[in-house]
């Protein structure tokens, strides 16, 4: 069942759908932004077995802080034997992902329901 939480913060939405946690990341993920997300990041990656998806559609920026943002919740994730899936259609931010090689790593679904909706395995491994 998907719920509908007021935002955590202008940057952070998060909720559960179909056994996941969503951390729904918004606006612009600058260094300001990604200092703001981290601490909500490294509470929900911090238990075993979490399921995760970080959704950035609703993003406008992204830059390295968010990309930090994106390694580090995974590294956190496998290291608890979870899951991690994103979902990304902004051109720009799949691009920065595609160069810095994170699409090989984690890749990108289009829609909340593609990341969801697909089998394990989707976090990889280094």
């Amino acid at each position: 069942m998907h719920q509908e939480p007021a935002p955590l913060t202008r940057h952070l939405r998060v909720y559960q759908d179909r056994g996941h946690t969503v951390l729904e990341f918004r606006g612009e993920i600058d260094i300001a932004a990604a200092l703001e997300i981290a601490p909500f990041v490294d509470r929900v990656t911090a238990h075993p077995d979490v399921r995760l998806v970080i959704d950035l559609r609703p993003v406008d920026f992204f830059d390295c802080s968010g990309l930090r943002l994106l390694y580090r919740a995974r590294a956190r994730v496998l290291d608890q034997d979870g899951e991690l899936r994103l979902v990304c259609t902004h051109p720009l931010t799949l691009r920065i992902m595609r160069v810095t090689g994170l699409t090989r790593l984690l890749p990108a679904h289009p829609t909340l329901d593609a990341a969801l909706g697909q089998p394990e395995a989707t976090s990889g491994s280094w």
